[in-house]
């Protein structure tokens, strides 16, 4: 742990992030914090052209694993720090040095540090939680698991369920010979749907809160689409592995789920509960004891800091209290956090001047997109407030995405709640459609890396693609036939 942390800071450099739930209250701050004074890039004033970084560094994660698969798993950290160079050297000279350090110090204190420390720490906790027993992946044990990942990923968030049950999911399906479409399906469910109850759950639905969205109005009003997204997708995947179980030699399954199993790193489970508390802690500090320490016009609350401390001191309990030999069985290894670290980093760095453009509404470069969620009688069209809500998340930062168009909507949280359709859509859109990519929710990626470690082999960038759009696609259609007409 001595030897990972310092190269694991190292990381800690930059970019927006996917997956932080805390970064908007601070950012609605940054303004009246440095009296008004911050420099930043005026997304009003940028083509689209300030995109092609981002766009290069999607297409270099999709493409070179395919093209050079050598030697993008050895190069891939350059190939990030290329395209971010991309977008910071010529808004150097284009913005000035003030400017560019002042949005390069905002995304990693207010963003890319909280993404990175709660991935960090779930990922070391949930990696020491260890099913013992004679797990057999059968289709009936493989859907209970997604099943219940589902159902945890509102109440521990999407990635803490998910860092704590892809690894015995992979580990009861070793002997499989068809278990690519058990990931992809985990991928959709536990990593992404699952997430849309409460505000623990996504980091859109956090914002919501943040904004005055009571924390039981996602439970209330997103329940039922979640529980029609969930029961489609969990019949056809069980339909699915069935197939596949059966072409594959096995025994029809009979009794699977009552075989006895052990849990090993129990005090992990204590620590997931307290990554929990750690991040409603911040949420819910008393207001009269915030207060923020301004490092070049971003400040610093400190309540957050005192999240981040406590997630780094609880990552080091787990890591000195589970045992080595427990976590060697379990599989686990650095690789996946650190590779998605310096990929996010790109990602996040090169995401600025999109999300800036997208956060400038109708007097950017994407009106149009912000126009055709209002008809001409200026009443919301609830589809595409779904269908664009979900098609931004899915490629960018679904945090400033939900934020945009609850703006859109009107902005008041008390309004909104009234409006149950509008809000419902702009939630179930930025929830459910993170999983259509890799990069659409932080834990679809470490889900990958963790995956092809462990020897399954995951499809491509776009292969997974094809996966999502072609088995989401049509319940998405129909979500939309049923709530959002």
């Amino acid at each position: 742990m001595r030897k990972i942390l310092p190269s694991f800071v190292a990381l800690l450099i930059g970019g927006a992030c996917l997956l932080d739930p805390f970064a908007a209250s601070a950012a609605e701050q940054v303004a009246s914090a440095a009296g008004g004074h911050a420099p930043h890039i005026d997304g009003s004033e940028l083509g689209l052209l300030w995109a092609v970084p981002f766009c290069a560094m999607l297409l270099s994660i999709a493409l070179f694993p395919l093209i050079l698969p050598h030697f993008w798993h050895h190069n891939f950290g350059k190939a990030s720090l290329f395209w971010a160079l991309c977008f910071l050297v010529p808004a150097y000279f284009e913005f000035g040095f003030s400017t560019v350090l002042f949005e390069v110090l905002h995304s990693i204190l207010l963003e890319y540090l909280p993404f990175i420390i709660l991935l960090f720490s779930l990922f070391t906790v949930a990696g020491g939680v260890r099913l013992t027993g004679s797990l057999h992946g059968s289709p009936i044990l493989n859907t209970g698991i997604l099943a219940a990942g589902t159902c945890l990923a509102s109440w521990m968030g999407t990635t803490g369920a998910a860092m704590l049950l892809i690894r015995p999911i992979i580990r009861a399906n070793e002997h499989r010979e068809h278990k690519v479409h058990i990931i992809v399906f985990f991928i959709f469910l536990v990593a992404n749907i699952g997430g849309g109850l409460t505000p623990l759950g996504d980091p859109p639905l956090f914002l919501g809160f943040l904004k005055g969205v009571s924390f039981f109005w996602p439970t209330q009003h997103v329940l039922v689409p979640l529980l029609t997204t969930a029961a489609i997708l969990l019949t056809l995947f069980f339909a699915i592995d069935t197939w596949f179980y059966r072409h594959e030699g096995h025994e029809a399954p009979e009794g699977e789920m009552e075989e006895k199993i052990g849990i090993e790193g129990k005090v992990n489970i204590l620590l997931l509960g307290g990554i929990v508390a750690a991040v409603l802690m911040s949420g819910l500090w008393p207001h009269d004891y915030r207060f923020a320490l301004s490092v070049y016009h971003v400040p610093l609350e400190i309540q957050n800091v005192a999240r981040d401390v406590l997630l780094l001191v609880i990552a080091y309990l787990s890591w000195k209290l589970t045992s080595r030999e427990s976590r060697k069985a379990n599989a686990f290894n650095w690789f996946p956090i650190i590779e998605v670290g310096k990929l996010f980093f790109g990602i996040f760095m090169t995401i600025i001047p999109a999300i800036a453009i997208l956060k400038a509404g109708t007097h950017g470069a994407l009106s149009p997109v912000v126009h055709a969620v209002t008809d001409s009688a200026g009443e919301p069209i609830n589809a595409m407030y779904f269908v664009l809500t979900g098609l931004l998340s899915s490629f960018l930062d679904n945090a400033p995405t939900y934020l945009v168009f609850f703006n859109t909507a009107g902005g008041d949280a008390h309004v909104l709640m009234g409006e149950v359709a509008t809000l419902m859509a702009i939630s179930c859109g930025a929830v459910f459609m993170g999983a259509n990519t890799y990069v659409g929710n932080a834990p679809n990626f470490m889900v990958k890396a963790i995956a092809e470690e462990r020897g399954v082999k995951m499809p491509s960038f776009f292969g997974y693609m094809a996966w999502s759009f072609g088995i989401l696609g049509p319940v998405y259609a129909l979500l939309i036939y049923l709530f959002f007409l």
